[in-house]
């Protein structure tokens, strides 16, 4: 079986991070491995008084038994994580774990909506794009494309405008960049990406719903590093991440009640299935 590897924080009720991606990329038909950077009572997105325990201390620990043991893996997949000192730990990760026949993959967690996530600085943004040089696919929102490129922050896409920005992505170290979350009209949303070694780009849409779900984020990424590392190509990919957020929400819909702490992917993963095995 193939095997990935995915290092982010873990919460024991909510749909986001582990999760998500622990479910999401078994279902592919891929062996999961998990390092989770946090263990918290809740996700963070709309609960109060949840707990939180770093696991920063025990990273370098699983990364040196897995050395001894000569683990590998296909792909590398990093979600959010909680401060630069981790950032500088997976880093180190990358250096021991990557290899001529694997990717990685970095989801640079910064923030949405415009807005930085509480509790992170100006240096931990320096951090992630430190983090981001040294992966194969990275995949900001446009709120953390801004902060990894310093510009002021914006809804108004065009696609130049958008390939501009996937440009300056990849010359961050990067060699295939994905937006996600981009619209250009008010019927559809969706994802592009572009391989700075071939120059060219790639989108793919659904459906836009004007509903805001947890963790959907978390849900793109996954899809896409399973179906990457299934050997898909960066559309397929894009189009089976974009698809299947469509499902999620569509699923969800009509549980308003869950709408706050994630959406339903659980109802869709037969689906996702299908997708992998096409």
């Amino acid at each position: 079986m193939k095997k990935i590897v995915t290092i982010q924080d873990i919460s024991c009720f909510g749909k986001c991070s582990l999760t998500v991606a622990l479910p999401i990329i078994s279902a592919m038909g891929i062996e999961t491995a998990v390092i989770p950077t946090a263990v918290l009572s809740t996700h963070t997105g709309g609960f109060t008084g949840y707990t939180f325990h770093d696991l920063s201390d025990d990273i370098t620990d699983i990364a040196n038994h897995w050395k001894a043991l000569d683990l590998r893996f296909e792909a590398i997949y990093t979600g959010y994580l909680g401060s630069a000192s981790q950032m500088r730990i997976v880093s180190d990760f990358f250096d021991n774990f990557k290899t001529p026949d694997n990717f990685i993959v970095v989801d640079p967690v910064l923030g949405d909506h415009g807005r930085l996530y509480a509790g992170f600085t100006d240096e931990f943004v320096a951090n992630m794009r430190k983090l981001c040089a040294k992966a194969d696919y990275i995949m900001p929102n446009m709120t953390e494309a801004s902060l990894l490129l310093d510009f002021p922050y914006t809804e108004n896409f065009t696609e130049t405008f958008v390939k501009d920005i996937l440009k300056r992505l990849a010359e961050l170290g990067c060699r295939t960049p994905i937006l996600t979350g981009v619209r250009f009209d008010e019927e559809n949303e969706g994802a592009a990406a572009y391989d700075s070694k071939k120059d060219e780009y790639y989108f793919s849409f659904d459906k836009h719903v004007d509903r805001r779900l947890h963790g959907t984020g978390d849900i793109f990424a996954s899809v896409f590093t399973g179906a990457a590392t299934l050997g898909k190509s960066v559309q397929q990919s894009l189009d089976m991440s974009v698809r299947f957020i469509a499902d999620c929400i569509e699923a969800t819909m009509p549980c308003a009640d869950e709408m706050w702490y994630g959406s339903c992917f659980e109802l869709c993963l037969g689906k996702l299935i299908q997708y992998a095995k096409q």
